[in-house]
């Protein structure tokens, strides 16, 4: 008996209910231009790494649905998106600045330049977990400010924060999860389940048999879905959203995909996993699985796939080149976003350094 991929098994029954996509024809061909280009450029910052562009990536390969299926399912003009350093595929599918998200894989920017505020997209968090607690605050604001419905039927702007299995077992989601149960947070909490966390299976460090599986001691509902299925992420993140935005608390989704390449530039899977592992725990690719679901619909057909293919491409190099032009930032610049008000002696570093390095 064949063992099903990752993204197939289901070990926990969701407790919310979700109501089948119902996507147009363009929407469809517009999900798919998405996953075609977060494929292509994400495979592309690899080999800007190879060739010294950036210093360290860390690649998405095989969460391209999970990423931007969810994202297509949010409020561009109220909600509000926490990622972690590995949401490429997010920021794309939103419409950030690539180069500007780019900026901190280059290292030239710590969170991305792009503006947090007017894009909606939190600075690229790096410590695991780090961005669930600004979710939770987030959306925790929502609710004091009371929304934009009556006071009987709230309608509030909601946060998403992305992480994967590996961060599910910091502390810090612990307190995320249950403050944001008790105060009714408007939050999504947007588990990418890809296997590992690092080189550790997830059955050696997610106890209970799921992630989706603790939103029961929390009082929240969950969703356990396929995050190789791109529509499927949608449906079920708009069934989240509207339930947070109501007003009646937080949603967990656990999207269980696969990892098919490295953890970062500077892994090896070689080391923990073997080819025929990915192969089986992988399953169907989730780019070719959507190409291949709107060529039987009828939805698309070979002129649109090359067309889509074409416009990754151009899109990569247009990237890149911003990539390549983007300069160091001034030293300076490291003393003036740490606190709104400087202390003394961050303002006597600064005059050292200053001293020092610009002979001021």
């Amino acid at each position: 008996m064949t063992t099903p991929a990752r993204s197939e098994r289901r070990t926990t029954a969701s407790t919310l209910p979700v109501a089948e996509a119902v996507l147009s024809a363009e929407q469809q061909r517009e999900l798919y231009c998405l996953l075609e280009a977060v494929r292509h450029l994400d495979a592309s910052a690899i080999g800007w790494q190879r060739q010294g562009i950036v210093p360290a990536y860390a690649p998405e390969r095989g969460q391209e649905a999970a990423q931007v299926g969810s994202t297509f399912a949010l409020d561009r003009k109220r909600d509000f998106i926490f990622p972690t350093y590995r949401e490429l595929g997010v920021a794309r599918a939103w419409g950030v600045d690539m180069v500007a998200y780019m900026s901190t894989h280059k290292a030239s920017w710590h969170g991305g330049l792009y503006d947090p505020m007017a894009s909606r997209f939190a600075p690229i968090q790096a410590v695991v977990a780090g961005s669930v607690l600004h979710a939770v605050g987030w959306a925790h604001g929502q609710t004091l400010n009371g929304g934009d419905g009556e006071d009987d039927r709230p309608d509030y702007g909601v946060a998403i924060s992305y992480f994967g299995d590996g961060a599910s077992s910091q502390g810090d989601v612990h307190e995320a999860m249950n403050f944001a149960s008790v105060f009714k947070a408007p939050v999504i909490f947007f588990v990418q389940n890809n296997g590992w966390a690092i080189s550790v299976p997830t059955e050696r460090q997610v106890a209970g048999g799921s992630v989706a599986a603790r939103a029961a001691g929390y009082g929240m509902p969950a969703i356990q879905v396929d995050g190789n299925d791109v529509e499927a992420v949608y449906a079920a993140t708009k069934a989240a959203r509207e339930h947070a935005a109501s007003g009646r608390g937080p949603v967990l989704i656990e999207a269980m995909t696969y990892r098919r390449g490295p953890h970062s530039t500077s892994d090896d899977p070689g080391r923990y996993r073997s080819l025929e592992e990915e192969r089986q725990e992988g399953g169907l690719d989730p780019v070719e699985r959507y190409a291949e679901r709107l060529r039987q619909s009828g939805v698309a057909d070979e002129a649109f796939f090359t067309s889509a293919l074409a416009q990754a491409k151009a899109e990569e190099e247009q990237i890149r080149a911003g990539v390549i032009a983007l300069e160091a930032r001034p030293g300076r610049e490291m003393f003036d976003f740490v606190y709104q008000e400087p202390t003394d002696e961050l303002q006597q570093q600064a005059a050292s350094w200053r001293e020092e390095s610009e002979h001021a």
